[in-house]
C-alpha cells in the first residue's frame, strides 16, 4: 500500500541534505570557499580543457632511440659476461640488432655460447600469464665469432612496455606541476595524448616532458686525455660526453659507458641550497639497494672523479673524497632555483623509458572555453524549463513533485561529481542534458500506469501503490540497458566520450533514487495531508 515510514523520510531528507552540501561549493566564489573549516566538504567539479582552456599536447615514444639503447645495452652486456667468464676477445662489434664478438681462441667457443645464453630471458609475459618472447637469440656464425642478436618480438613488446611506462612517468610529472585533473591517455601503438585543463605555458609542460631524466653514476676515465679520444677513437667501454660547464659552454668528458648506479634507485629528491655556496642543488636519497651499492662504488673509488650523467649529459663530475654510505648525496652543477626544482621533479617522478617527441600541439583559450559554458549552459536551461512546464502541464501536482524531483537529481549528480572529482567536460553537459530527459521519463511510466490502473477500477491509493510496483521493473530494465551502453562507452571510448560516460552513468544512478524513492515520498506526504478524492490528472 501507499505508505511510507518516518525512518526512511528521514533517510531521503538526510540524503539530499549531503546532495545539497557537497554541491553548494559549485556556486560559491572562492573567497567564501577559503573560509571553510578544513572538515567541511568543499571539493568542486573539474573544468575539462574545452570549458576552461589549457594544453593538450600529442606525444610519441621514440621507439628508434629505444631500440638504439637495448642494442648498445646488449653490446656491453656480451662484454660484461665475456669479461667475468674470462673469455678473450678481438673485437666486440654492433651492427644493427646484433652484437658480433671475435674470440681469440676458438676452443672457448662452447663456453661462451653457454655464458651468453643466459642473456636470452623472455621479456614481460603474456596475457594468459605466460612468459613473453626471448629478448635475445644465441648463435655461432663460424668457430671464432658468437653472436647475440635482438629479437623484433622482444623489440616490440619493450616499445608497448614502455609506452605503458611512459603514461604512469608523465601522470606524476604532470601532477608535479600543481594542476588538476590532466587527462592522459593512450593514442594508438606509440602516442600518448596529454591534456592539462587550465596550464596556459605549454613550453614549460613540454620542457618537463623533453627529458628522460636518465640518471646515472658513471667513474670517469683518466686514461687519455678526453679532446684526444674525442678527435680519435676512445679506447673500449668508454665513451665522449659534454660537461655543462654554465652560460651555455661545454666540455668534452671521457667516461666509461659502465653505469654504476642507476637513478632507479631514488626514493627522493628535493632541490635545496649549498650551505657552503649558496647554490641551488639537488639533494637526493637512495632505497636499501642503491644506498648499498653507492657505498660500495664510492668506498672503492675514493680519490677518482665520477661523472653525475643526466640524459648523456654530464651535469657534474666530483671527486670521491671519501665513501657515502648513507644513502644520501647531492647534485651540484650550474642550476637556477627552477632547473633545480625542475630536476628534482623529473627524478621523483621516474625516468622515462625513451624519448617523448612533440607531434602536436594545441592552446585552448579561456575565452574559447568560457563560450562552451555559457553554451552548454543555456542549452540545460532551456531543457530543464521545457520539461517541468510539460511535466507541470501534463501531470498536475504529481508533474510538480517530478520537477523538484528532477531538481534533486541535477544536484546528486553535480555533488557525486565534486566527491569524485570528476571532470566535466561539454559532452558532460550533454550528458547532464540527456539524463534530464531520462529521469523525468521514469516519472512518465509510473504516472501512465497509476492512470492505467485507476480507470481499470482501482481506488486512488491502490493504483499509486500498483503504478510504482509494477513501473519499477520496467525503469530498471531501461536503466540497465542504458547503464550497459554508458559502461562500454567508458571503457572503449576516450577522452570527452569518457566524460560523457561519466556523467550518463552518475545520472542513471540518480534517477532511480529520485524518480522512484524521491517521487514515492512527496506522493504519501501529500495524500495522507489532503486525503483527496479523485486522480488529479
Amino acid at each position: 500500500m501507499l505508505y511510507f515510514s518516518t525512518w526512511k523520510t528521514v533517510a531521503v531528507l538526510a540524503l539530499c541534505a549531503l546532495g545539497i552540501l557537497f554541491a553548494l561549493p559549485n556556486v560559491l566564489p572562492q573567497s567564501v570557499r577559503d573560509k571553510y573549516p578544513s572538515w567541511f566538504p568543499a571539493r568542486t567539479v573539474v573544468l575539462g580543457l574545452d570549458l576552461q582552456g589549457g594544453s593538450q599536447l600529442l606525444l610519441e615514444v621514440d621507439g628508434e632511440a629505444l631500440r638504439r639503447s637495448r642494442q648498445i645495452a646488449l653490446q656491453e652486456d656480451v662484454r660484461r659476461v665475456l669479461r667475468e667468464a674470462r673469455i678473450g676477445t678481438t673485437s666486440i662489434q654492433l651492427n644493427g640488432n646484433t652484437v658480433s664478438a671475435t674470440l681469440r681462441d676458438p676452443a672457448q667457443k662452447v663456453l661462451a655460447l653457454e655464458k651468453l645464453r643466459t642473456l636470452a630471458t623472455p621479456v614481460g609475459t603474456t596475457l594468459f600469464g605466460g612468459s613473453g618472447p626471448v629478448e635475445v637469440d644465441i648463435s655461432s656464425p663460424s668457430d671464432r665469432v658468437v653472436a647475440a642478436t635482438l629479437t623484433e618480438a622482444a623489440l616490440q613488446a619493450r616499445i608497448r612496455a614502455a609506452v605503458d611506462q611512459s603514461l604512469q612517468i608523465v601522470d606524476r610529472r604532470v601532477n608535479e606541476l600543481g594542476t588538476v585533473e590532466p587527462s592522459i591517455q593512450r593514442e594508438g601503438a606509440d602516442r600518448i595524448l596529454l591534456q592539462v585543463p587550465g596550464l596556459q605555458d605549454p613550453q614549460r609542460l613540454k620542457d618537463l616532458l623533453g627529458q628522460t631524466a636518465k640518471l646515472e653514476f658513471r667513474l670517469v676515465d683518466l686514461s687519455m686525455p678526453a679532446e684526444q679520444a674525442a678527435a680519435g677513437r676512445p679506447p673500449e667501454g668508454t665513451e665522449v660526453l659534454q660537461e655543462d660547464r654554465g652560460g651555455g659552454q661545454t666540455t668534452p668528458i671521457l667516461v666509461e659507458r659502465r653505469v654504476l648506479v642507476s637513478g632507479e634507485d631514488l626514493t627522493d629528491a628535493q632541490a635545496g641550497f649549498s650551505s657552503q655556496t649558496n647554490e641551488p642543488i639537488v639533494n637526493f636519497k637512495f632505497n636499501t639497494k642503491g644506498a648499498r651499492a653507492f657505498g660500495e662504488v664510492t668506498q672503492a673509488n675514493v680519490g677518482k672523479p665520477f661523472a653525475i650523467v643526466l640524459d648523456n649529459k654530464v651535469i657534474s663530475a666530483p671527486r670521491i673524497n671519501e665513501p657515502i654510505t648513507g644513502g644520501q648525496g647531492q647534485i651540484s652543477g650550474n642550476f637556477t632555483v627552477q632547473s633545480a626544482n625542475d630536476l628534482a621533479v623529473l627524478l621523483r617522478a621516474g625516468a622515462l623509458p625513451a624519448p617523448l617527441t612533440v607531434i602536436e600541439e594545441r592552446t585552448v583559450g579561456p575565452g574559447l572555453g568560457q563560450d562552451s559554458i555559457d553554451a552548454g549552459t543555456r542549452a540545460t536551461w532551456y531543457a530543464a524549463l521545457f520539461v517541468v512546464v510539460f511535466m507541470f502541464a501534463t501531470y498536475g501536482v504529481f508533474g510538480f513533485f517530478a520537477n523538484i524531483a528532477l531538481a534533486i537529481h541535477v544536484i546528486f549528480i553535480f555533488a557525486l561529481m565534486s566527491l569524485l572529482g570528476a571532470t566535466l567536460t561539454l559532452p558532460g553537459i550533454a550528458g547532464i542534458v540527456l539524463t534530464i530527459g531520462t529521469a523525468v521519463d521514469s516519472n512518465v511510466l509510473i504516472y501512465e500506469r497509476i492512470r492505467e490502473e485507476y480507470r481499470a477500477g482501482r481506488n486512488m491509493v491502490s493504483a499509486i501503490d500498483a503504478g510504482f510496483r509494477h513501473a519499477f521493473a520496467v525503469i530498471f530494465d531501461s536503466n540497465s540497458t542504458m547503464a550497459i551502453a554508458a559502461i562500454i562507452l567508458f571503457m572503449l571510448g576516450s577522452g570527452p566520450v569518457r566524460g560523457f560516460a561519466v556523467v550518463f552513468l552518475l545520472g542513471i544512478l540518480t534517477t532511480v533514487i529520485t524518480a522512484v524513492t524521491m517521487t514515492r515520498m512527496m506522493i504519501a506526504v501529500w495524500y495522507r495531508r489532503t486525503r483527496p478524492q479523485t486522480m488529479p490528472f
